[in-house]
Order: C-alpha cells, then structure tokens, then sequence
C-alpha cells in the first residue's frame, strides 16, 4: 500500500509512524509511507499556505494552490484523497477496513480555521474526522488513522486473527483479557479460562463483549444483527 501524508508539520506523522509495528511494516516492504510539507509546493518565497479569511473571522485558512499543487503531483489513478477535518464523517473500523483496501491513499492534514472550501469542493474525495472534538493540528489525526489502517494489512500483524478481535472489528468492544500470573494479590483469573474448554471459553469471551458494551457503548449493541 502506497500512503502520502500532506501536513505542515510533517515531522509529528513520521516520529510517530516509525516506532513500533508500524515502523516494522514499513522495514519489511508492505507499507510505503511518504511524509510532505506542503510548504514545499508554495510558491512564494516566504512559503506562505495560509491567509486570512474573506470576510473577516478570527484566525488563518489554509490557502488552496499548494495543496492543489501537491495533491495533483502525487496522486495516481487509484489514489483516493481524504482531508481530515471536524467537518467529516466520523472515522470508524469500518472506514479503517474500507482504507486498507485501497492501492494508495493520501491523507491531507488540515489546520489553523481550515482549508479553503475549494479544496473541498474541487479536489478531495472525502473529509475525515476521527472524533467530535477538534485538534490544532491535522496531523495528529493522521497518525490515528494510518495506525488503524496499517495494522489491517495483510503481513503487518503476527497474527491474522487478531485484528479480527479487537474491539469494534466485531461490532463490540473487546471481552476481557488476562495473563500470568494466574493470581495476583488475591485477584484470581477466571475459572473457565483456565479451563481448556474452548467453546465455553468463546461463550464467556461473547457474554462479557456484550455486558461491557451494554454497559460503555449501548449505541453499538443497536447496530448489531438479531441473533
């Protein structure tokens, strides 16, 4: 997978992105991650990519020619150009699996007010948000999203089967976990995962995925098929 991160401050992506199981994914050829200052496609020579708004508002946008100019340099036929931004739809693992999918994906990284409405209307193919709050920086949320998207690529992960696991990759977030030791301080595992039962173990592991989610997140047991 081919994934172009635009941002002004490309250095907050790439420190974050090469550490750990992302980085290893990286090493071993199955991610191409390319970091870019968008400053590099103004054209001025104070590398200006923002100005105030028309109209009049507190704070900067960011101007649409070097991002145009950016975006049309790097993205090929398959690309699909996303701009992340508070005004988009909310990112969920439906949209992460939805992204590992793709042959290249490039992720524009707002900040200050926003971008020029032009860029939305005329270059990208879907704002972004990764939550109902907002960031100073873009390029935080890029982080969130390429560490979703990454770890569901085929290889990237030890084990397959994990990511199928996870909280939200089932509809509901994750039963509880333990490990040795099998007491600690009075606090025993479980009974039945020390069992070897594997069926009754699936059973708890369900049960327990649908209590906790009853209890944190009852929107999501909503949008669950009837058993």
């Amino acid at each position: 997978m081919q994934l172009d991160i635009l941002s002004l401050f490309p250095a907050i992506a790439a420190g974050a992105l090469g550490e750990s199981i992302l980085g290893k994914a990286q090493d071993r050829g199955l991610l191409d991650l390319r970091h870019h200052n968008i400053r590099d496609w103004a054209t001025d020579k104070h590398r200006t990519t923002d100005d105030t708004p028309y109209g009049g508002s507190q704070g900067m946008v960011m101007k649409c020619e070097p991002i145009f100019a950016a975006v049309e340099e790097l993205r090929t036929p398959t690309a699909r150009v996303v701009l992340l931004s508070p005004g988009g739809r909310v990112f969920t693992q439906g949209i992460a699996r939805e992204f590992a999918a793709l042959e290249h994906l490039i992720l524009v990284s707002g900040h200050y007010e926003g971008v020029d409405q032009r860029v939305i209307d005329h270059l990208i193919d879907e704002e972004l948000s990764i939550g109902d709050y907002v960031l100073t920086n873009g390029a935080i949320a890029a982080v969130v999203v390429v560490d979703a998207v990454v770890r569901l690529l085929p290889g990237v992960l030890g084990d397959e089967n994990s990511a199928l696991e996870d909280s939200h990759s089932a509809g509901l977030l994750e039963h509880p976990q333990y490990t040795r030791p099998a007491e600690f301080r009075g606090w025993r595992v479980p009974d039945i995962l020390l069992s070897g039962h594997h069926a009754e173990i699936a059973k708890w592991r369900r049960n327990q995925a649908v209590q906790k989610t009853q209890h944190v997140r009852p929107d999501l047991l909503r949008q669950q098929p009837e058993q």
